[in-house]
């Protein structure tokens, strides 16, 4: 993130800029949510296979979480204002082909291609509020920034229910995706219009072969797992997985040696950032995986609507907003204590979904789902709110900004990787039984979450108050 800071905006300019990153950040949380509901729909009308539901999703965070750091110095280097204006065009133009997309391959690459543009346009947001904003009024944007993320949470599964349940013009499920191009259009329209300038850094340096190296390395990783949990673990997987690793071996030793780390080498040496990436990491994962299987048991075995599916997930989002409320109230005072709290409360939430399925079988009610996805939805709110902050508590202040670009990027690697992998479990356990799928899948997720909590002392026993 760039350090140079312009003249101060009016109050009213404050405003319309954060309006502009706004709309940003909910284009791509929407389209990050969006696909868990959509993706029976989609492989269906498609005639395509399980595939494509592992990819939609796995698509768009891999190539936005691989690039999300790279994004976030091409920023510093072209100017944010430029940067932001090229990813959001690109973002709308493959929004667009994905809403157009008459095949599978097409409708991935596309989504591949919004992650892309999409690590073009995130950094910038919040590198051009921090550069340019009053400080009085950066902590009150802020204060509106944090809830209307939440919300944009909840919106996505509820805005794909309904519009492929509305099926407008007889176009299915493709207004998820051609909904981009008016949310895109007026966020341009805006950001030429409103959104300032921050002078650029022609001479930031950008190491493009640690930035092409990571980009191989998780793309390799997470092909061979999709393609081996989900296809039978063929030499061609393995092979992947493999060159995968070793590729990422090498970036590790790209990063001890370069003049221009994508991470300062201080931060990998500190355990407690790194014991927070790896947390991060695992409980990111695991409750992407929890939102896509939920959705998945819901439409293919219980036989929602989308809208309906939606509707049943309410209380999950509900419980990440009411878990990151109290995440703010307590991080300081509790810190790591608050990170284990949180994996215990979303460990009750699938312990109490699992004795559900055993009691009731498949005529569980809507109040029942609702108690278990409540209880998985406090955690978890708990949990991304305080990972963050405890992870940061022993980081410097002049790396706090590389540090939250890493954890940023970790999240979003996450989101694919464990969307592919459990839904790829989920799917080849379905032939066995709808309840032993559900069941066994569930069991694992627990387990990975229970494993977090083996990481938890080793984090900073302190936190920050804040995450910007």
């Amino acid at each position: 993130m760039s350090t140079t800071h312009t003249p101060p905006l009016t109050a009213r300019a404050v405003w319309l800029t954060l309006i502009v990153v706004l709309l940003a950040d909910a284009m791509d949380l929407i389209d990050s949510t969006i696909t868990n509901i959509a993706s029976p729909s989609i492989a269906a009308d498609l005639g395509a296979g399980d595939g494509v539901i592992k990819w939609l999703g796995a698509a768009y965070a891999l190539a936005l979480g691989s690039l999300l750091v790279l994004g976030g110095r091409l920023g510093d280097r072209w100017g944010q204002k430029r940067t932001f204006l090229i990813g959001m065009a690109g973002f709308v133009l493959a929004s667009a082909v994905a809403g157009l997309a008459p095949s599978s391959a097409v409708l991935i690459g596309s989504r591949a291609a919004q992650g892309i543009f999409g690590a073009l346009l995130i950094p910038q947001g919040m590198a051009i509020m921090a550069a340019t904003f009053p400080k009085p009024m950066l902590q009150k944007a802020f204060a509106v920034f944090a809830p209307m993320l939440g919300v944009f949470a909840v919106a996505g599964p509820i805005l794909g229910g309904v519009l492929i349940d509305a099926n407008l013009f007889g176009l299915e499920w493709r207004p998820i995706f051609l909904i981009n191009v008016l949310l895109g259009g007026v966020a341009l329209v805006m950001a030429i219009a409103f959104l300032p300038t921050v002078p650029p850094h022609p001479a930031a340096r950008i190491d493009a072969l640690s930035s092409g190296l990571l980009v191989v390395a998780l793309f390799g990783v997470l092909f061979g797992l999709i393609d081996g949990s989900g296809s039978g673990w063929s030499a061609i997987s393995v092979a992947a997985i493999v060159v995968g690793a070793s590729v990422f071996a090498g970036f590790v030793r790209r990063q001890t040696r370069t003049a221009d780390p994508l991470l300062p080498r201080t931060l990998l040496a500190n355990r407690g950032f790194t014991a927070g990436l790896a947390v991060g990491l695992l409980v990111f994962a695991g409750f992407s995986g929890l939102m896509y299987v939920l959705s998945l048991f819901l439409q293919l075995t219980l036989e929602y609507t989308p809208t309906q599916t939606a509707l049943n997930l309410i209380p999950l989002t509900v419980g990440i907003m009411a878990g990151s409320g109290i995440a703010a109230a307590l991080i300081v005072k509790l810190a790591r204590r608050l990170v284990a709290a949180g994996l215990l409360a979303i460990m009750a939430g699938i312990v109490v979904m699992i004795l559900l399925l055993h009691t009731t079988g498949l005529d569980l009610t809507w109040w029942q789902l609702a108690i278990a996805t409540l209880l998985m939805g406090i955690g978890a709110g708990i949990c991304f709110s305080s990972i963050f902050n405890t992870a940061l508590g022993d980081v410097s202040p002049e790396e706090a900004g590389s540090a939250s670009g890493s954890l940023s990027a970790v999240q979003q690697v996450a989101n694919g990787v464990g969307s592919a992998l459990v839904t790829s479990v989920f799917l080849t356990l379905l032939p066995s039984g709808d309840l032993t799928a559900v069941t066994a899948t569930l069991a694992g997720l627990l387990a990975l979450i229970g494993l977090c909590l083996l990481a938890v002392p080793l984090l900073p026993k302190t936190a920050v108050a804040d995450v910007d």
